[in-house]
């Protein structure tokens, strides 16, 4: 086991996306999802930080901290929340957390806290677009990582904007539908400045509800307010001499706003509870998915901070409004995930191809991104054909016979219903559960979800059986 380990205490859905870039980085993450696991873990391996989640079924996060309390040389604990509240927060506060964070978990973050900052995990090269012979696409960036692809003037008027200003300190508000990229441009921004090397940090201000917001920006001094037991640093003294992005900035409450126009005049603010001023050097690049305009009007958003933030404006078109950029950007795609799911290459048929250009993208290049990697795993050895969008109604088909076949013969291999007599046959209840459990996964051919609505249970606790299961050594 690495000496540089984490523990999370947590659902697995909620954490385990983190875990390939914290093993990148040599940092070891354990996973447990009940008090006694969590203890044994912290037995054996000494973890430097755990993270844990409330709420969940089986475990309390107050007795963990019961546990560090009577322990001095406890790990420190991070409670870490999908919403969060000011309530909670404080609540764990209280009994001694370390910290109450708002997902998601990300390194950036992570490292800030560890007693031994890990370097910085490297980017794999995305794989290169398919071209497209009636037209080159736009010319990507220096880092491969943020390729902006798209030749629709739209677009190209957008990058070479964003080229123009992207060396300058200048103020962006990058405006457009969610899943038009507007992350994607603030990170493509901040890697072609002069800033590439210092950080980018991002902070969704929709997020949060005001108290909590105004500390995760400014951070707080020990004793500001119940349950803030250290000084903690905010979004923008971890950005300075980097770039800050606030997402979806016309949800910031009025009265925070006032403070966020005197960082951007002065670049200075106060901690809460501080006396002491703090002078940064940050960017700021703000987005929006609203008419920002229409806030100014409604008295919603300040007027003053509208200007601050609109010296460069960068307005990103839809998706449906960028012609053959859709074929393009769904190529690109393909590629990625053929390469992520080791496949040949897989053109589209011309249906496909009219499909795309013809739907509307309500979702944007996300879902066009989610669309793909649909596509390419059921595809196969290829073409991708229009049923493979599975956008209309009715179920999808397989391309080929050799499914079925494989289907059928599952199908024979499955043992014959029990007779009456087994069914009513006498065994302790626990027994009883894990056959009822066994049969409906076999049933849903492993379908966790459709199984638990077969029992009539919950998906939870359907896991925590399985988990109890495997204890026992049953292959499941």
């Amino acid at each position: 086991m690495s000496d540089r380990t984490i523990l999370f205490i947590a659902e697995p859905q909620s954490v385990t996306g983190i875990f390939p870039t914290l093993r990148e980085v040599g940092v070891q993450a354990g996973l447990a999802d009940n008090l006694n696991g969590a203890l044994g873990f912290i037995r054996k391996s000494n973890p430097l930080l755990i993270f844990s989640r409330p709420g969940m079924q089986g475990f309390d996060a107050k007795a963990l901290l019961e546990q560090a309390q009577d322990d001095e040389s406890f790990p420190p604990v991070i409670i870490f929340s999908k919403t969060g509240s000011a309530e909670e927060a404080q609540q764990y506060l209280e009994l001694g957390a370390r910290d109450y964070w708002i997902e998601p978990l990300v390194w950036e973050k992570i490292k800030l806290v560890l007693p031994e900052q890990a370097p910085e995990p490297e980017a794999a090269p995305e794989p290169e677009p398919v071209p497209r012979p009636q037209a080159p696409a736009a010319a990507p960036s220096s880092n491969s990582k943020f390729q902006i692809i798209g030749q629709h003037p739209a677009v190209l008027r957008v990058l070479a904007l964003a080229r123009k200003v992207a060396q300058s300190k200048a103020t962006v508000l990058i405006s457009g539908e969610s899943g038009t990229g507007k992350e994607m441009f603030a990170r493509y921004l901040h890697h072609n400045s002069n800033r590439e090397d210092a950080p980018f940090v991002a902070i969704n201000c929709a997020a949060l509800p005001e108290h909590l917001l105004e500390s995760e920006l400014f951070g707080h001094e020990k004793g500001a307010f119940t349950g803030a037991i250290n000084r903690k640093l905010g979004k923008f003294e971890l950005a300075d001499g980097g770039t800050i992005l606030l997402d979806e900035i016309t949800e910031m409450d009025l009265g925070l706003q006032a403070k966020l126009l005197r960082v951007l005049q002065e670049s200075e603010f106060d901690r809460v509870g501080g006396v002491e001023t703090v002078k940064v050097d940050v960017r700021v690049i703000a987005t929006t998915n609203r008419a920002i305009e229409e806030t100014v009007k409604e008295g919603k958003f300040r007027q003053d901070l509208y200007y601050r933030l609109n010296v460069i404006p960068l307005k990103l078109p839809a998706l449906k409004e960028r012609g053959d950029d859709i074929v393009n950007l769904a190529e690109y795609f393909v590629n990625k995930y053929c390469a992520a799911y080791g496949l040949g290459r897989l053109p589209f048929t011309e249906d496909a191809k009219a499909w795309l250009t013809g739907y509307d993208w309500p979702g944007n290049v996300r879902e066009l991104q989610n669309l793909m990697e649909r596509a390419v795993l059921l595809a196969g050895d290829g073409p991708i054909q229009r049923s493979h969008f599975l956008m209309e109604e009715g179920e999808w088909e397989p391309d080929d016979m050799s499914a079925i076949e494989e289907a059928q013969q599952c199908a024979a291999q499955a043992p014959p219903p029990s007779s009456m007599d087994e069914a009513l046959s006498v065994m302790p209840l626990q027994e009883m559960e894990k056959k009822l459990i066994l049969k409906s996964l076999d049933e849903t051919a492993g379908n966790r979800t459709r199984a638990a609505d077969l029992l009539g249970i919950s998906v939870r606790t359907l896991r925590n059986k399985l988990n109890e299961y495997k204890k026992q050594g049953l292959d499941v």
